[in-house]
């Protein structure tokens, strides 16, 4: 992949810092613990538990970092925005799948974790993949098939990689038992570390789901199944699709945790209780983040046709993870309005500039299609194209 070390630093130096927005209803107050930190009670709603205690609902963190986290969800917001407008103005074809609206989610689980932990989700993975280090005109090159693309142009909205983040994966519920393996690899190499294996309601039904709970809570590997439910697989309601939508007790054996996903301290707050959970010897958790995209299932779907506008807006108003903290910032002193306004400025022009690096980047070499395809020295004598005279001798 496409990765420069300086790029991957500056991401980390740089890296918004969990992000409190929780649903109106439940959101906490903060208070200074000092002129430098500052206290955030997440309130009852937060977390719910099964056969576990949940986590503290006193969050404590620095104030650059609580400001940082607000500018991390901005970034990610602004970077699926220009995703959005590209696919409409058709630079972007084919598959793209858009987090707007989950943005607590990538940004909560990447500030609870090291750069020595793993992440593994489906294939709504730009918010995740700008989280673990990719450069925004990356990830923007990557959706127009550009050779500057973190998957050199060739793995398109479903499959990006960056430094211990295994994909943006196209088979529904397939990384889930790659996740435990991933684990696996991490407890036999006596690894200091987990994995965050990532999927959707609407795969939580999948039997390859329960086959990598088992094998996971046999030999108690460090891994967290992290559901995002945010409510309809494609277009089914996750209601009318399983029987139990409580999908954070599904482990049966395996304790687990609801989470307010809309929430980026309380996603925060569970990923870094799990993470020492797992990491201590007892195994796996399962951890379903409440949450809700704005748009469609794709862009291909208007994501009005099972559900109403008006649920959409409901949502926006009352629930929305970017303002909900943006409030909290403002409630309790650790930012003025003008501080988040110049920060909304800058997320929109540092992407602004990132996609228009992307749109002149050019497209791949078509030689450079043979490449990638097996490590360099365990080629096979040749691949064949589409008819005969495309066959490629290596």
């Amino acid at each position: 992949m496409l990765r420069s070390a300086s790029l991957a630093a500056f991401r980390r130096a740089t890296k918004p810092m969990a992000k409190t927005t929780m649903f109106q209803a439940a959101r906490g107050m903060a208070s200074a613990a000092s002129s430098d930190t500052v206290t955030f009670d997440l309130g009852d709603s937060a977390f719910e538990g099964y056969n576990i205690d949940v986590p503290s609902t006193s969050v404590t963190m620095g104030r650059e970092e609580a400001i940082g986290m607000y500018r991390a969800m901005q970034e990610v917001r602004r970077l699926e925005m220009a995703a959005d407008s590209s696919y409409k103005h058709k630079l972007i074809r084919g598959f793209c799948h858009l987090c707007t609206g989950q943005e607590a989610v990538p940004v909560g689980v990447e500030r609870a974790l090291t750069a020595e932990d793993a992440v593994i989700t489906a294939y709504r993975c730009h918010g995740f993949t700008y989280m673990r280090g990719a450069p925004a005109m990356g990830i923007l090159a990557e959706l127009m098939g550009r050779g500057a693309g973190v998957s050199k142009g060739k793995g398109g909205s479903m499959h990006m990689y960056a430094p211990n983040f295994y994909g943006g994966n196209g088979i529904v519920g397939a990384q889930v038992p790659l996740g435990a393996g991933i684990a696996f690899a991490q407890k036999y190499s006596g690894a200091n570390a987990c994995t965050v294996a990532l999927y959707g309601d609407g795969a939580a039904n999948q039997g390859q789901v329960f086959e990598s709970y088992n094998m996971a809570k046999l030999w108690d590997l460090p891994v967290l199944f992290v559901c995002e439910n945010n409510k309809y697989g494609m277009g089914t309601a996750a209601s009318r699709a399983a029987a139990n939508t409580d999908y954070y007790t599904r482990g049966q054996y395996i304790p687990g945790i609801r989470v307010n996903g809309m929430d980026v301290l309380a996603v925060r707050q569970a990923i870094a209780y799990g993470r020492e959970y797992a990491i201590s010897g007892k195994g796996p958790l399962v951890l379903e983040m409440k949450t809700y995209r704005y748009g469609g299932h794709s862009m291909s779907d208007p994501g009005t046709t099972y559900r109403t506008r008006e649920e959409i807006q409901h949502m926006r108003s009352t629930s929305d993870p970017i303002m909900g903290y943006k409030h909290r910032l403002l409630e309790n002193g650790v930012a003025t309005e003008d501080d988040l306004k110049q920060i909304d400025k800058q997320a929109k022009k540092f992407i602004d500039e990132e996609l228009a690096k992307a749109k002149a980047a050019p497209e791949p070499k078509a030689a450079e299609l043979w490449d990638d395809v097996y490590v360099k020295g365990s080629e096979v004598p040749y691949l064949r194209g589409r008819v005969p005279e495309e066959t490629h001798h290596y």
